[in-house]
């Protein structure tokens, strides 16, 4: 197992420009269908979540401006709906998730001070209020995701790496610290959520990408080391500023850089601890970009590459080969 980081720019990557598959990946399991366009502006870095059958995109940054804007995404019809604007300051690389019927959101970067701030949000009646205030130090590149009926928070940058965990608590709207993820600290890290547990790798501390793969009980709160990612010669799944979702019981990892921005698909089995690489998105390659996954169906968006910013949406189809035609 090789145990070396990966340095910036100790990789060369190749900038792809949409839908450039190569002759020997035509036959590859997993397919991308694009979507409505997004109606706000082009950006990187916005929060996401979803609630039943909606997902809710919110703030991001489009090269010049940090934004606050709220859209509602609806699958079933496709189209986007403009939602009432986040209260809270402007800004990008904030977290989010849901819990019981609310949406949460909170931390990011304003273009001058990193933020600790942290709301609810209601779909039922359009509203937001700001609630108590993330347990840990302000901070941005950080992850967030809800187990067993509690939000979490850790990871990021607050001036340097991170890898503290806080649980909120909706109930009695407070925070309390868990156990601190092992292995490195990280900023850029990738989580997705099966069953009641989180999976959490991906990421850059000091300069380097991380390797390490960890696995968050969400009823005992306990750590376990998974495999490595980079645990196989043909394992390319070390990054920073993934997109990364669960469908039922497989987990995901697309896009992303790693000293240039990348396309390529990953799928997690946890019933092995194993990784299947899957058709790359069929889009610009890109990094920052957002994505959610609601009614068994996953979609990613948005992001950058170089100073592009995008407003597309693609839905990922990974048990259907690729078609070129669609």
């Amino acid at each position: 197992m090789n145990k070396t980081r990966l340095l910036i720019g100790a990789i060369v990557g190749v900038f792809f420009l949409g839908g450039c598959i190569s002759d020997d990946e035509t036959t590859s399991e997993g397919n991308w269908v694009q979507r409505s366009y997004f109606e706000g502006s082009n950006r990187s870095n916005a929060a996401s979540f979803s609630i039943d059958s909606r997902a809710f995109i919110m703030g991001g940054y489009t090269g010049d401006e940090y934004l606050n804007d709220f859209w509602e995404y609806n699958a079933t019809g496709d189209y986007w709906i403009k939602k009432a604007d986040f209260p809270g300051e402007a800004r990008s690389n904030a977290v989010a998730f849901s819990i019981d019927g609310k949406g949460y959101v909170g931390t990011g970067y304003d273009g001058t001070d990193k933020l600790n701030d942290f709301w609810e949000y209601d779909p039922e009646s359009d509203t937001w209020k700001e609630v108590a205030s993330f347990g840990g130090t302000a901070r941005y590149n950080a992850i967030g995701f809800s187990l067993v009926d509690k939000g979490y928070i850790g990871t990021g940058y607050d001036g340097s790496e991170q890898k503290d965990f806080w649980q909120y608590d909706p109930a009695t709207d407070s925070w309390t610290q868990i156990i601190s993820m092992g292995g490195a600290k990280r900023q850029g890290a990738s989580v997705f959520v099966i069953d009641d547990t989180a999976y959490i790798g991906t990421g850059i501390n000091n300069g380097s990408y991380e390797y390490d793969f960890w696995a968050l009980d969400g009823n005992t709160l306990e750590w376990t080391r998974k495999n490595d990612l980079d645990y196989s010669d043909d394992y390319g799944i070390v990054r920073s500023e993934a997109s990364a979702f669960s469908i039922d019981s497989y987990g995901y990892i697309v896009a992303g850089s790693i000293g240039s921005v990348m396309g390529s698909t990953w799928e997690y089995h946890p019933s092995d601890d194993t990784w299947e690489e899957k058709t790359p998105i069929e889009a610009v390659y890109r990094a920052g970009a957002s994505a959610f996954s609601v009614n068994s169906r996953a979609y990613v968006l948005l992001g950058r590459s170089s100073s592009l910013r995008f407003d597309d949406i693609y839905e990922f189809q990974p048990f259907i080969y690729y078609d070129e035609e669609d």
